[in-house]
């Protein structure tokens, strides 16, 4: 899942399905080659890759085979391994605005 995670073109097709599910190869292709020079076999390549991941499924409809994103496998990661730290995000921000305040050195962004 990771590995599939790790890719900024699979991120944008996941970006892409997220804001409009079900899309098709040539649609989510014309996305990509707006960012990326790469061919449709590129980004069935990497569609394939996040479907082993179990991070998207496919449907086909008619003689189109739509890519739908699957949140399940995000919504594990996230209580696995973001959940339980971000629970200390809290304490850990007001200690940084301390050192900030402590140090006379305004925080960035």
């Amino acid at each position: 899942m990771f590995k599939a995670l790790a890719d900024p073109i699979r991120r944008l097709l996941m970006d892409a399905l997220f804001e409009r599910d079900g899309r098709s190869l040539a649609e989510l292709t014309e996305l990509v080659q707006d960012h990326a020079e790469m061919t449709r076999f590129g980004v069935a390549k990497h569609l394939g890759v996040l479907e082993e991941a179990g991070i998207i499924t496919t449907r086909k409809q008619g003689r189109a085979k739509l890519h739908h994103l699957n949140p399940v496998p995000i919504q594990q990661i996230h209580e696995r391994w973001i959940g339980k730290y971000t629970e200390r995000a809290g304490i850990a921000s007001v200690l940084l605005q301390l050192k900030h305040v402590v140090e006379d050195d305004p925080p960035k962004g």
